[in-house]
């Protein structure tokens, strides 16, 4: 058996400086990280992007099937993504955690763990938090800072009429993979004898409990002189954020269906679930690869970069947002994604 260290032994400060110990700057913007009343970060004349995140045990997770070292990982993405969607630079991140006592020191390093992994892979550094503790379960919340070059950011409604619409990666894998999951612990809930049957299905559960942010999509962008006209990235399913583009561009589109990315261990996945592949692209949520328009002209520059696709185009907003089927149907776009709120 483990030892375990109860949090009450270190004291707050204690956990902080325990968790936060072994974090080497990475940044030189960072001038000065944990340890003070607040951190001091020094852009040298870059903008500054700023983007936080709530994460709720039993809204967004489930310590069930979701290792605290993943979660600790997966903390950090969600918001370095939002940074990428902005085409900025991740720097800096803040991390705040509210956890009840069933958590011990070692429960928490194993999150750090993660964290840390997270901040190694994308060069950030963790510059402060907090803790307290909750009544129950685990609360995290993240705030992330990045820079850009003056006023070369991206924003979600600068899109034109005409502009080609791509993605990046493929979509619909984390929702399977959170379907599996979740049928899984259904049937161990059951019967705590029957083994997970996660057999083949590497690929979906590797997309809900270890996403990356696509940093190496900025990074084209940089290396090919590409801006694109809007960007977000795709936490809610592409039909929520292709509508989000649309709105606040005051544009309508088409997307085709066919042209829709989805990874074949993906599509032979909803085929077991019996759920369309396409549906869980548009409305499955937790993917985190990159929305973005581009005008026509720029089409030459992606097509070789086999990771994005052109799902469609924008139009004029009175054409309203239309997916055209493969079957040569067209239907009206609507956002069934994921809701926090349970609407």
């Amino acid at each position: 058996m483990s030892n375990r260290t109860e949090i009450s032994s270190l004291g707050e400060f204690g956990l902080i400086e325990h968790l936060t110990k072994n974090f080497e700057i990475k940044n030189v913007s960072t001038v000065l990280s944990v340890g003070d009343d607040a951190a001091v970060i020094d852009h040298f004349g870059k903008q500054t992007v700023v983007t936080t995140d709530l994460l709720v045990e039993g809204i967004h997770f489930d310590l069930m099937y979701m290792p605290l070292k993943h979660l600790g990982y997966k903390s950090v993405i969600v918001n370095l993504s939002d940074v990428y969607a902005m085409n900025a630079t991740p720097t800096q991140i803040t991390i705040s955690l509210a956890f009840s006592n069933r958590f011990s020191v070692e429960a928490l390093d194993e999150f750090y763990e993660g964290v840390y992994a997270a901040c190694e892979k994308y060069g950030v550094d963790l510059v402060g938090g907090d803790t307290s503790s909750s009544n129950k379960g685990f609360i995290i919340s993240v705030t992330a800072l990045g820079e850009v070059a003056p006023d070369k950011f991206v924003k979600r409604s600068t899109a034109q009429t005409g502009d080609l619409i791509c993605v990046s990666g493929d979509l619909g894998g984390a929702f399977l993979g959170l379907t599996l999951m979740d049928r899984e612990k259904k049937i161990f809930l059951e019967n705590p004898k029957v083994q997970p049957d996660l057999e083949g299905e590497d690929y979906i559960v590797g997309r809900l409990l270890k996403p990356e942010a696509r940093k190496d999509v900025i990074d084209f962008f940089e290396e090919n002189k590409i801006t694109p006209t809007s960007m977000m990235d795709i936490s809610d399913g592409l039909s929520s954020e292709v509508l989000h583009l649309c709105r606040q561009s005051n544009t309508g589109c088409r997307i085709y269906e066919d042209k829709i990315p989805i990874n074949d261990a993906s599509r032979k996945a909803a085929f077991k679930f019996g759920l369309d592949p396409t549906m869980c692209a548009l409305n499955g949520g937790e993917d985190y690869e990159l929305i973005f328009t581009l005008k026509q002209e720029d089409h030459d520059k992606i097509v070789l970069n086999e990771d994005i696709s052109v799902v469609g185009y924008m139009t004029e907003m009175e054409e309203k947002c239309k997916l055209l089927t493969k079957g040569g149907g067209t239907h009206d776009i609507i956002a069934q994604g994921w809701n926090a709120f349970g609407e």
